[in-house]
């Protein structure tokens, strides 16, 4: 959603998002870490009686997050693609969502209509893999509009002359014309030696290269100003270079040992290290843009379903298994900002995804954001169960199981 770590710190692949529509990338890791799952979804209806804590989940809340992806599917044609494998039965189309958003109730509900709103118009369905989670937040960093002191490093915009298209897989590419051929852009390297100074490209400067990485691992944060003014600023492509993961160059280089590997651990190690940073982070060519956005200091950044991200509902998946919009069932239990374990079980939006969260049962949740988010998303690390709660057409009565179909291709056999 792209990782500073790779199987030992899955974290930190988890960290950098990629948001398709209003975009704002993100990465998450997929298969980075032992038992991670990955491949093709399989999943099997169950009831919502069998869900461990579904009727101490707030359903209200959850139907004004349906009420607002029924709002936003309304501004998109009928056909359009919501993601999803083909072994779900229903759902991968905004005329999939038709029932549901038809049906979903005013701002006046009461929590039991709520639950049973949910209840008439979804069917659960257990993902067969056991789940896999992690976590990113909304950073938060120090930062100038003017270059001086100790504001020396730039935050860019895109420059003009990147593009961006899609791949024959339909996935979002970056890079420049160069005689003829599609290339990537300037790799990090080249960035940092300058060759994008006195283009007037500059949004902000922060304090070090190493707030600027945290920056760009999220692909969105809060620029902090003097005074305590907030800039906010999100994704605004990238240069089109592969990502290497920042936690796997230390590893490589014997500085850190791969049980030790985490957001605190690497952010601990550039610091003390000022002398080796460039040489580190420029192992990873890859380099994120940033644009000036409007948002509320209340407010979550922009996901790549279009909507603004919640804290603990929304979560990036893995848009081939698993289509935007659909509530998901997470049951895990992770740490909180102190270290002390909970037990997580509660209903999620699929809002987001990631370039590295892929696999069946993969969740990477939005935390929000200050020093208790960044704590936790940089430790979680959590296996568990997902349920993905599929929209019923209007055809189907309550009750009755939907059909599932194969996928396109399968024989049966």
């Amino acid at each position: 959603m792209i990782s500073l770590v790779s199987w030992a710190g899955c974290w930190w692949s988890s960290m950098m998002k990629r948001y398709l529509l209003p975009i704002t990338m993100a990465l998450s890791l997929a298969g980075c870490m032992p038992g991670a799952p990955s491949g093709k979804m399989a999943a099997g209806p169950v009831e919502f009686k069998d869900l461990v804590g579904w009727g101490q989940d707030d359903h209200v809340k959850l139907v004004s997050m349906v009420r607002a992806e029924c709002q936003r599917m309304a501004r998109l044609p009928a056909e359009t693609f919501l993601g999803g494998t083909y072994s779900l039965p229903h759902g991968r189309r905004v005329r999939d969502w038709k029932g549901v958003c038809a049906s979903v109730p005013n701002d006046r509900i009461k929590e039991a209509d709520a639950r049973r709103f949910f209840e008439a118009w979804f069917q659960p369905y257990q993902v067969v893999d056991q789940a896999f989670y992690t976590g990113y937040y909304d950073p938060e960093v120090e930062a100038s509009l003017t270059r001086g002191g100790a504001y020396q490093t730039p935050v860019y915009q895109r420059p003009t002359d990147l593009l961006r298209g899609s791949d024959e897989d339909g996935e979002l590419v970056f890079g420049r014309w160069v005689n003829s051929v599609f290339r990537p852009y300037d790799d990090r390297a080249t960035i940092d030696s300058g060759s994008l100074e006195g283009k007037g490209l500059e949004i902000a400067w922060v304090k070090s290269p190493v707030d600027l990485l945290f920056l760009q691992t999220q692909g969105s944060g809060r620029l902090r100003l003097k005074g305590g003014r907030h800039v906010f600023v999100g994704y605004d492509g990238r240069n089109g270079h592969p990502y290497v993961p920042i936690g796997r160059v230390l590893i490589k280089r014997g500085y850190m040992k791969p049980e030790d590997v985490n957001a605190e651990s690497i952010r601990a190690w550039l610091m003390a290290h000022p002398d080796q940073v460039q040489t580190v982070l420029e192992e990873n060519p890859s380099y994120v843009f940033f644009r000036i956005v409007e948002r509320s200091e209340q407010e979550g950044p922009l996901g790549a379903f279009g909507l603004p991200l919640t804290p603990w509902r929304s979560m990036a998946i893995d848009k081939r298994l698993v289509g935007y919009g659909l509530p998901i069932w997470v049951d895990t239990v992770m740490n909180n900002a102190l270290g002390q374990s909970f037990n997580f079980q509660h209903t999620v939006f699929a809002q987001d995804t990631g370039s590295d969260v892929r696999g069946a049962g993969r969740g990477d949740l939005f935390v929000g954001w200050g020093r208790d988010a960044q704590l936790i998303a940089g430790n979680l690390k959590s296996h568990g169960k997902m349920v993905l709660f599929i929209p019923r057409p209007m055809a189907v009565p309550v009750g009755e199981d939907i059909a599932v179909s194969q996928p396109v291709g399968h024989t049966g056999k």
